[in-house]
């Protein structure tokens, strides 16, 4: 029961801050950390509100029920021609860009920290080397950023998690066993990435079967299988400890791109809904629980550290972590513009503030708390893990840092960069080919009617709506009065439409069971209008 009303609690948190966050457009993830960490440090504090919850984060419920939904949504709207026309410098940054992070942070703590070894750096520069994917896709997902930029920042955070965990296994094992092997480590960091790619393209292919198979038959039946696909692949590639992460962004990428023509639309319109609700919650689970664990972390220090000591501990480690970015992203662009040129290729970023805007994108998140809180307590001769009361400590400060640091500075750095979206050329693309999707089916229309001998009437009212498509496409609907008076005209007569149901069954006329049938009907034709006009 008191777990039950805990998970509740937390939900209520979620829903009021995020509303209070959008009031003040303020990016929710990094307001809901702020309220849950003023909330850890206040509530011990104040008795009679002492029944908010206290959360210690539970590293298995984050690997198993956070990570895969989160990774899996995104992967399925990534675009896999731009994944794969961007894989370069996808590589480079869920690579190169964490082991060099790894052992840029490693360098710094054993260097400025008194007593961190080396080997117990390593296992924090690995902890805090992946970019979450969960805080690079809320802070970044509103704030117009061109196309391209948002392909590489979702694939690296998509997969960065496995080279960042695969490196923090490693690590951690060298420090509990006082053995490593760099060799060996590679080898199996190759294996368990192969590995996880055949895992992830079966789920993919049985879930795409099942989808075929449940097609009309039943919605919440074929809802709840993309719901249980992203666990079968994590769970499946854990069990043989490959990589869960490359196997659940596989699946995602495999099953996404063959979504379009395995759903019905009445199922996409009720997946997007639940779907759009679970990683919301998710989410904002995730970083109001960060904050509340600010607590734990905070009781778990040993008294041998004094405040300011831990201030400048934490300062050292978000420099390291951020400037080996900054410095690591801009010479990574200098090579491949030299290698580009010499083999004549087009280059990835015309400008520097595009790479800038790359290199300044790190917030980590939820998957470097949970490793840090992971950490053994004794290593193979039974001593404690040295410093993982530090590691924690300094784990939550890279996670703050970056998070407040760079996610609110974001914004600010766009626009004074004065980076502009290519919203405007996507949107003539989409024009494009919208308006060859609706030639295509106005000839097939034509087709039909010669064919099977229709009357006038019927093909005129199937075209109607065609026409009226192409009304808006060949018309701004923020500048032609025409299609701005057609489409509220077209919205009110849908509300009265929905006001004359809703006052039938008021009177007892229609059952609740019609009502609700006609008005998602109404509800799918008002989503088509245009959502500006």
């Amino acid at each position: 029961m008191q777990q039950f009303t805990t998970i509740l609690t937390l939900l209520v948190l979620v829903a009021l801050f995020s509303v209070i966050a959008r009031r003040l457009a303020f990016p929710y993830p990094i307001f809901l950390m702020v309220v849950g960490v003023a909330l850890s440090l206040v509530v011990p504090l104040l008795p009679v509100v002492n029944t908010l919850p206290r959360v210690e984060l539970n590293p298995d419920i984050v690997f198993t029920l956070f990570l895969p939904p989160i990774l899996y949504a995104a992967a399925w709207y990534t675009s896999w021609r731009d994944f794969k026309a961007n894989l370069e410098p996808i590589s480079v940054l869920a690579i190169g860009m964490v082991f060099a992070t790894t052992f840029a942070v490693a360098w710094a703590a054993s260097t400025f920290i008194p007593g961190m070894t080396w080997t117990t750096a390593v296992v924090l520069g690995a902890i805090v080397s992946p970019p979450d994917a969960a805080a690079a896709t809320a802070v970044t997902q509103r704030l117009g950023l061109p196309g391209r930029i948002m392909t590489i920042l979702e694939g690296e955070s998509l997969v960065n998690d496995a080279s960042g965990l695969v490196a923090y296994k490693f690590a951690v094992a060298a420090v509990v066993s006082g053995t490593f092997s760099l060799a060996s480590a590679t080898g199996q960091f190759v294996l368990l990435l192969l590995a996880a790619i055949p895992i992830g393209l079966a789920v993919g292919w049985i879930a795409t079967q099942i989808h075929k198979a449940l097609d009309g038959l039943d919605t919440a039946v074929d809802i709840t299988i993309t719901l249980l696909t992203p666990f079968a692949a994590y769970l499946l590639a854990e069990t043989i400890h490959a990589s869960g992460v490359i196997a659940v962004v596989t699946a995602g990428l495999y099953v996404g791109r063959r979504a379009p023509m395995l759903h019905s639309s009445r199922m996409r319109v009720s997946a997007i809904a639940v779907w759009e609700l679970f990683i919301f919650l998710l989410n904002g689970l995730i970083f109001i629980l960060i904050g509340l664990n600010l607590t734990f972390i905070l009781n778990s220090l040993s008294p041998r550290h004094t405040p300011w000591e831990l201030a400048l501990y934490a300062l050292v480690v978000n420099a390291a972590a951020i400037g080996i970015r900054l410095g690591f992203v801009y010479a990574a662009d200098a090579v491949s513009r030299l290698v580009r040129k010499v083999l004549k290729k087009k280059l990835i970023f015309t400008s520097w503030k595009h790479t800038m805007i790359i290199a300044w994108t790190g917030m980590r998140g939820i998957v470097s708390l949970a490793a840090a809180f992971a950490l053994p307590y004794t290593i193979h001769n039974g001593e404690p893990f040295p410093n993982r009361d530090l590691l924690l400590f300094l784990t939550f400060s890279v996670i703050v840092g970056t998070l407040v640091f760079q996610g609110l500075t974001l914004p600010t750095l766009i626009r004074r960069l004065n980076i502009g979206s290519d919203e405007a050329a996507c949107r003539t693309h989409e024009k494009a080919v919208r308006l060859q999707a609706i030639n295509a089916a106005q000839r097939y229309i034509a087709e039909q009617q010669d064919a099977l001998a229709l009357p006038d009437y019927i093909v005129e009212y199937v075209t109607a709506s065609h026409d009226h498509r192409i009304l808006h496409l060949d018309h701004d609907a923020e500048e032609n009065e025409v299609a701005v008076l057609s489409v509220k005209l077209h919205r009110e007569a849908l509300d009265i439409e929905r006001q004359t149901v809703v006052r039938l069954r008021n009177q007892g006329i229609i059952s609740d069971e019609v009502l609700h049938r006609i008005e998602r009907d109404l509800d799918i034709e008002e989503l088509r209008l245009p959502e500006k006009a």
